[in-house]
């Protein structure tokens, strides 16, 4: 059983005063503590929500936008008291919502949540106070909440939770003192104060460390290793990296034994320079990280394809891309369907910005969200009409002008294409 590393944040009131919904979230102290932590080497992010009812749309905005420049998951736990709540937390982007066993509103929403959202999707929180509570109390945890986080040691909660992955919050030990707690079978996931931006704590030295006093911490794993591959004479491997998202290469780089060692254990790609000799971690200096999604070896086993979440830029020119030279061009393009729909979209939001006279896009935008919908469900009805006809050439144009219009709605309420795609794949 592997065990992670969480990092605790929290929104405050504070937080949120300059923040309105529907405006750009600005540099944040919450995203930038939450990028840094992830720099660091956690696995996780835990943010408890404690701005004031009065601002909770602006909570969840802020939130939003720190699950969107996380590129690790996002679990949340706040003043939940209905299951709209829970649903707000996880259409936000987050991971898992946990509910408070000491909330006998949060308890009784347990079931409910589960059974609408995925038992995976909803954690459990327990404190002392519950610890002298009767086991039928504890039997719906076990049965719909997906894990547990407990500021009770592991030792301390007997049988209550056997069987739930257990992330324990230490708040009293140093971080020093909590290693032995990763030889203990029960345990996946460990949160420390000092895993945060403000104590500066090196948490992937932290995990070394753990790992080298024999707890087996997460960390990527290879299904081969470094001596099955095939160098070059000088002992390294070219790397060709890759877009995660829309498979654009990226850039060609180098890896020694170490760096790829490095890689698995930090998440983060790690190459070695040739020029200058040393080991380098792509981003440590721009912070244009690269995290890895996944790693895949050639036929031969002498060249590795990355795909990576890249941050700003791959190329030191300040290129997204190294490869921005064209040499020559035949002009055929395939169609991307993602691309294409982006480049649509594109077009919509350009003619929203800046207006064309007798653009049929202006025309909607112009008579507003009623007619924008009034067409789009016409377009519906089109569809729906045209399916119930032989062959598909008429139902292909029905989709195409529905797609048109459901992206002029999208342009209209700010959603993007990458918004959607982004949901669909957190629902796959």
């Amino acid at each position: 059983m592997a065990v992670k590393l969480y990092a605790s944040l929290a929104i405050t009131e504070e937080d949120l005063i300059n923040i309105r919904v529907g405006e750009d979230v600005p540099e944040h102290r919450l995203l930038e503590e939450a990028v840094s932590a992830q720099n660091k080497g956690a696995d996780e992010l835990i943010i408890t929500d404690a701005a004031p009812a009065e601002l909770h749309e602006e909570s969840i905005h802020l939130l939003r936008a720190v699950c969107a420049a996380a590129c690790i998951p996002v679990t949340v736990t706040g003043p939940v008291k209905r299951l709209e709540d829970v649903k707000k937390y996880l259409y936000a982007g987050c991971s898992r919502v946990i509910l408070a066993l000491s909330d006998p509103a949060q308890y009784a929403l347990l079931k409910e949540a589960s059974e609408r959202f995925g038992a995976e999707k909803i954690a459990a929180a327990a404190d002392s106070s519950v610890m002298s509570l009767a086991e039928d109390f504890f039997e719906p945890v076990r049965l719909y909440a997906g894990s547990v986080f407990s500021l009770v040691r592991p030792e301390e909660c007997g049988n209550r939770f056997e069987g739930m992955p257990f992330i324990f919050i230490e708040k009293e030990k140093t971080p020093d003192e909590g290693l032995s707690y990763f030889l203990k079978p029960e345990i996946e996931g460990y949160c420390h104060p000092a895993f945060t931006e403000a104590q500066g704590y090196p948490v992937a030295e932290y995990k070394s460390r753990c790992m080298e006093a024999g707890g087996k911490m997460y960390v990527l794993e290879s299904s081969l290793s470094w001596d099955d591959f095939t160098k070059n004479a000088d002992g390294l491997l070219p790397v060709i990296v890759q877009d995660f998202e829309n498979d654009e290469v990226l850039m060609m780089a180098w890896m020694n034994r170490e760096a790829f060692e490095e890689t698995l254990v930090s998440g983060k790609m790690v190459y070695y320079s040739r020029s200058r000799k040393e080991r380098w971690c792509k981003g440590e200096t721009s912070g244009h990280y690269q995290y890895v999604r996944s790693l895949v070896i050639d036929c031969d086993r002498d060249t590795m394809l990355a795909k990576v979440i890249q941050v700003g830029a791959a190329c030191h020119t300040g290129n997204r891309s190294c490869f921005y030279t064209p040499l020559t061009d035949t002009g055929i393009r395939k169609q991307n369907p993602q691309r294409v729909l982006e480049e649509v979209y594109e077009t919509v939001l350009d003619r929203k910005k800046n207006p064309k006279e007798g653009s049929y896009t202006n025309y909607l935008f112009e008579k507003g969200i009623d007619k924008i919908l009034k067409k789009l469900g016409e377009e519906n009805a089109e569809t729906i009409i045209a399916a119930k006809n032989p062959g598909s050439e008429e139902i292909v144009y029905e989709i195409s002008d529905y797609l048109y219009h459901l992206t002029v709605l999208m342009a209209e309420k700010g959603v993007s294409w990458d918004d959607i795609t982004a949901e669909l794949a957190r629902r796959h």
